[in-house]
């Protein structure tokens, strides 16, 4: 044995009593031997007919583990229909109802028991379903599709409980899918030509030129939010929906948008082809479609004239010098493009090995070609998060490497939006606010759709002591981005303006609902566990604090004062609770 946790692929099935709490308050003796009985004349036997295994019993509930996905949902489905005939027998209690979680994924054995986020994820199914139904993630159902006599619907994305991206879900019997829970909100359409660009299929044949599909998608949507005629959501919301089956009227209405862009890339050596089609989520119509082939050296070209196309066919009026102002100054070779591409994915976490990941490859980007604006911007990116989160030693040592990054980009391209927004952002670091503003507000200007600009501008007025002025950027930047694993920090953001307002009940809410978002976003304790103090909260914020001095054992007052960037009143203000849980001045 070589000491690591057996990890295996299962199916996991989590049954619980709806209304325990209220039948042990009726009838408490009554109730225990009324469940053991249902355990033993209909879980048991059905879990058993179909190959499965109880691991874990709960009061309430049960957590089984199978070897196949169709065996667990044949169970799933046998239990429901048994307890159809299944009678109580305690007085004023008619029938007893379950609900039913069951998702496929990896989980870690300890002994008899399991562990593990395809657990987690099935617990959380189980909490949403509707009384007497069967609720089944996107993984499981995909497999049993086709394979089982029901009929499962599809019930839209849901933001689980603890679970950091939405799990698209399906529900038996289909009369229950409109019970399952909220779907995510449906906005309004805009009021002006609205787009999402969706993750394109690599059909390379090689999973490692993934990362260039995606970076296809990124351009094609950094170009099109650059166009003000347009409402384009950003790309965060848009990869939720990345290896899950579509549907084209669910998508429109999760995410308010008109037009949907989809697509496919395919490398091979010297060699490209994009293939992108416009269709109409109302209708389903397909609009427009088109075939580009071309060399690897003419990726910026081609990606240029598809923005042309998508916008002559959502807007057939926009002018073709609207067009041209999107385009982006190409590096000087393709290599260093490849590296900024697969830092992407790491730049946005706001997580420290994340970031130093993002690092390493914008720094072999800049090898390359030390002249590249958007390697240069996000490399400054990187170095500000470092200094505002205590992530290094040396925060002034980081503060000035991202405020020479992101002046380099600037001065190499000082009309892209987003690298106006780094700077932007770093030059808020540096509490030059007047500054900031000017070029946060350019950017704004320039891409009117960007959800991350909305946010900076938001922060920028927390940290200038105008809370009130705050809240709406941030809420913005969710609208612009609603399925956004970065929303976590639009609630920071909502929860430290509501702290600067003094209104600590609010803020603590707010950031317990950012920790949700994003559990492992440890450095948001210094933060929680003064709020939770200041709200009352004492027991809450001890145990805040913990998870606090476990991640930072060398905060000090001082190091929280010259990392943060607020106002010396709000800083201070917060600095006497961290003192009173323990925190040394220096």
């Amino acid at each position: 044995m070589d000491g690591r946790p057996h990890r295996q692929l299962a199916a996991i099935l989590v049954i619980d009593v709806v209304g325990y709490s209220r039948l042990m308050g009726l009838d408490e003796e009554g109730t225990l031997e009324v469940l053991k009985r249902l355990r033993r004349t209909v879980i048991s036997p059905q879990v058993a007919a179909y190959r499965g295994r109880v691991v874990k019993v709960m009061g309430d509930g049960a957590i089984m583990i199978f070897g196949s996905i169709i065996d667990a949902t044949n169970a799933a489905l046998a239990v429901q229909q048994a307890m159809e005939r299944f009678a109580p027998g305690l007085p004023g209690v008619d029938c007893i109802r379950l609900r039913v979680g069951l998702n496929l994924g990896d989980v870690i054995r300890e002994g008899t028991d399991i562990y593990g986020d395809g657990v987690n994820i099935a617990a959380r199914l189980q909490e949403i379903c509707p009384p007497g139904a069967i609720v089944l993630s996107s993984g499981a159902h995909e497999q049993v599709q086709g394979k089982i006599s029901e009929r499962f619907v599809n019930a839209g994305a849901r933001q689980l409980k603890n679970i950091a991206q939405p799990v698209r879900v399906y529900v038996w019997p289909p009369d229950a899918a409109e019970a399952a829970g909220e779907t995510l909100a449906a906005p309004d359409l805009p009021d002006k030509p609205s787009v999402v660009v969706l993750p394109f299929d690599n059909m390379s044949g090689d999973p490692a030129q993934e990362y260039f599909a995606d970076g296809v998608v990124e351009a094609l949507t950094a170009a099109l939010s650059r166009i003000r005629s347009f409402f384009v959501i950003a790309r965060n919301s848009a990869f939720a929906y990345k290896g899950v089956p579509k549907n084209v009227g669910q998508i429109g209405r999760e995410l308010g948008v008109a037009y949907l862009l989809e697509g496919s890339v395919q490398r091979a050596p010297g060699r490209l082809r994009i293939t992108v089609q416009l269709i109409e989520t109302a209708t389903g119509n397909h609009l427009w479609a088109e075939r580009y082939d071309g060399t690897e050296d003419e990726v910026f070209e081609l990606q240029d004239r598809i923005t042309e196309q998508v916008a002559g066919a959502i807007l057939p009026s926009i002018q073709r010098a609207e067009i041209a102002r999107v385009i982006r100054k190409p590096p000087e070779s393709l290599g260093a493009y490849d590296f900024t591409l697969r830092a992407m994915q790491h730049v946005w976490m706001l997580d420290k090995n994340r970031s130093a990941t993002a690092l390493d490859l914008l720094n072999k980007a800049l090898d390359i070609d030390p002249d590249y604006p958007l390697a240069l911007a996000l490399a400054a990116w990187c170095w500000a998060q470092h200094s505002v989160y205590n992530w290094i030693e040396d925060i002034e040592s980081a503060k000035t490497k991202a405020l020479q990054y992101a002046e380099r980009a600037a001065s190499l391209s000082s009309e892209d939006p987003l690298i106006l927004a780094v700077l932007g952002t770093v030059q808020t670091f540096a509490r030059n606010f007047g500054v900031a503003r000017v070029l946060l507000q350019r950017a704004i200007t320039l891409d009117e759709n960007s959800a991350w600009t909305h946010s900076r501008l938001g922060w920028l007025e927390v940290y200038s002591d105008r809370p009130t002025a705050a809240i709406p950027h941030f809420e913005h930047a969710i609208r612009l981005s609603p399925v956004d694993p970065m929303n976590f920090n639009n609630y920071v953001g909502i929860a430290s303006a509501y702290q600067v307002a003094e209104n600590y009940a609010e803020s603590a809410e707010y950031f317990e609902r950012a920790i949700i978002e994003n559990p492992t976003a440890y450095w948001i304790h210094r933060n929680l566990a003064p709020v939770l103090l200041a709200a009352g909260r004492k027991t809450d914020a001890k145990k805040s604090a913990e998870i606090l001095f476990a991640e930072f054992p060398d905060l000090t007052v001082e190091r929280f004062k010259k990392a943060m960037v607020f106002s010396a009143g709000a800083l201070e203000r917060l600095s006497v609770f961290l003192r009173q849980l323990g925190v040394p001045e220096r």
